[in-house]
């Protein structure tokens, strides 16, 4: 008479531990984005991107190096373009926060959904259904509002978001195959190497060491809040399906609009509301959509099968 319980305990307690893992995810990443805003102008892109993806490829080994090679898996090639364009949608997205606020880019970085739908097109062949067509134009109609339908104001700081948008859209695309024989934590271990090859060498033309207590504080807090958060991601999918975590993680863009009108006088305009909820609505939607389309394709392969 125990079991039946015992499973509806383990199903309640995997409805709850999903969610929890991905908006304390989604805290933490909002967090991150405040500490790229605030560190001192001092620290560039380069400076805070290779402290992010060293630090974090030194905190991985120290946890999950102990046994065997640690970079032993499954397409490596394919780990090193993972690796390359995960880094280039990070500091793509930290250059965006440094000159716009951050939950105007913020916003526009979340439109990375639709780049993802064109990337499965173009690199699986997967198709797109109609309404993923539309969410897709509703999504470009949501950026042409914050843009204010003009490439005018902070230009370099709104392309780099959308570039930052394409290259995320890139990255989760190709862990599709990825996923299928590696682990998370070979696949964000080769992401923060790969991001420390590239920021390197222009950290290294300019070096710069924390100065102040404050400053030591910010760059920790970067690296294990970054660490963290992925991790508790990655930790999060195992509890609930792909669709539902991007939904989940989406409320970074809230998080992050909360804490940049409150704290840091983010504008809060019409064009910011119409622009995020359009661009965020149709992220969510199209999650939901490629959801569907994957349990039908699965359905209907099963029903050949047999």
């Amino acid at each position: 008479m125990s079991h039946p319980n015992t499973s509806r305990q383990v199903k309640m307690d995997a409805a709850v531990a999903g969610p929890l893992f991905m908006l304390a995810a989604a805290l933490l990443f909002t967090m991150l984005n405040l500490l790229v805003k605030q560190i001192g102008p001092a620290f560039t892109i380069w400076h805070i991107g290779f402290y992010r993806f060293f630090g974090g490829v030194v905190v991985l080994l120290m946890v999950f190096g102990r046994n065997g090679n640690p970079y032993r898996g499954h397409n490596t090639r394919l780990l090193i373009i993972r690796g390359l364009t995960g880094s280039a949608a990070f500091l793509s997205i930290i250059t965006a926060i440094r000159l716009l606020p951050v939950s105007t880019a913020l916003v526009i970085f979340y439109a990375y959904p639709a780049f993802s739908a064109v990337f499965s097109y173009l690199i699986y062949g997967d198709r797109i259904s109609g309404s993923e067509i539309a969410c897709i134009a509703v999504v470009v109609i949501g950026i042409a509002v914050l843009f204010e339908f003009r490439l005018g104001g902070n230009l370099f700081g709104q392309i780099m978001a959308l570039s930052g948008a394409a290259f995320a859209g890139l990255t989760v695309t190709l862990i599709k195959t990825l996923r299928e024989k590696n682990g998370p934590v070979i696949i964000y271990l080769y992401f923060c190497t790969m991001g420390s090859l590239v920021a390197l060498p222009q950290f290294a033309l300019a070096p710069l060491l924390p100065s102040t207590g404050m400053d030591w504080a910010m760059i920790l807090g970067i690296i294990f809040v970054s660490v963290t958060a992925q991790l508790l991601m990655n930790q999060g999918f195992f509890y609930c399906r792909g669709w539902e975590g991007g939904v989940f993680m989406s409320s970074e863009v809230i998080f992050t609009a909360i804490v940049g009108i409150t704290f840091l006088g983010d504008p809060a305009s019409w064009r910011f509301w119409i622009g995020g909820c359009l661009i965020v609505g149709s992220a969510v939607a199209l999650n939901r959509f490629k959801a569907n389309h994957t349990r039908r394709e699965k359905r209907l392969a099963a029903e050949k099968a047999h």
